[in-house]
């Protein structure tokens, strides 16, 4: 059976740590869309190309080859970035690169070439609203921004990126903001997503609600 899940979200609201967890359980093939837009916004950190600069970025965007290798680890160009993309010069930018309009069709065809082949789940913004909009089960994660900027604080702390909560903070309300007011395909759930409120679950609760929606749904594919 060919499946496609989409998890949506705002920044930091857990979806890619649950969507890992989900895939390994239902043995789908993980892909997180947000790791490309940081993938093209280091690259061109790395060039000293303006990510404010939107015909800058979208000139380069054919020397930019995204893949994902088979633990799940994002290539740039060959090269495993996975931990790189995480730094905060790439936080700090990837809204400005995932707000132009080329950017994310470019990154939209890939998405969607990946689920032809294989049965997914992916993480991100708008995979159930516009890239996979006839996708089987549409989840969105949403948390408190103090909720979330805890976690992400966290989660740098842990992966030895130097961190400060306020700032995480910060980034995150203008991450939401520019997410949601951007022109083309702005952030928001799909009109049929089931939305989880992740905010006072612990990741086991999290997991035991999304494997309810996916259950019930693998149930009714099967009749």
């Amino acid at each position: 059976m060919h499946l496609v899940i989409a998890l949506d979200g705002p920044s930091g609201s857990g979806k890619s740590t649950i969507a890992k967890m989900l895939a390994e359980k239902y043995n789908l093939v993980h892909i997180d869309s947000g790791a490309m837009y940081r993938a093209v916004t280091l690259y061109c950190l790395e060039n000293n190309i303006d990510p404010k600069n939107e015909t800058a970025v979208c000139n380069v965007l054919a020397n930019i080859d995204i893949d994902f290798d088979s633990k799940g680890n994002i290539l740039l160009n060959g090269k495993d970035v996975s931990k790189k993309i995480r730094e905060n010069d790439v936080s700090n930018n990837v809204s400005y690169i995932s707000s132009y309009k080329q950017v994310r069709l470019n990154l939209i065809d890939k998405q969607r070439e990946i689920g032809k082949h294989s049965s997914i789940i992916m993480d991100g913004r708008d995979i159930g609203s516009f890239v996979f909009p006839n996708a089987e089960v549409k989840i969105y994660q949403i948390a408190s921004a103090e909720t979330r900027a805890k976690r992400r604080h966290k989660q740098n702390i842990n992966s030895g990126i130097n961190s400060n909560y306020d700032a995480v903070l910060e980034n995150i309300k203008m991450r939401d903001y520019i997410d949601s007011h951007r022109e083309f395909d702005p952030s928001k759930p799909a009109d049929d997503a089931i939305i989880i409120d992740t905010s006072n679950l612990t990741i086991e609760e999290v997991i035991s609600k999304c494997s309810e929606i996916i259950d019930r749904k693998l149930k009714e594919l099967d009749r």
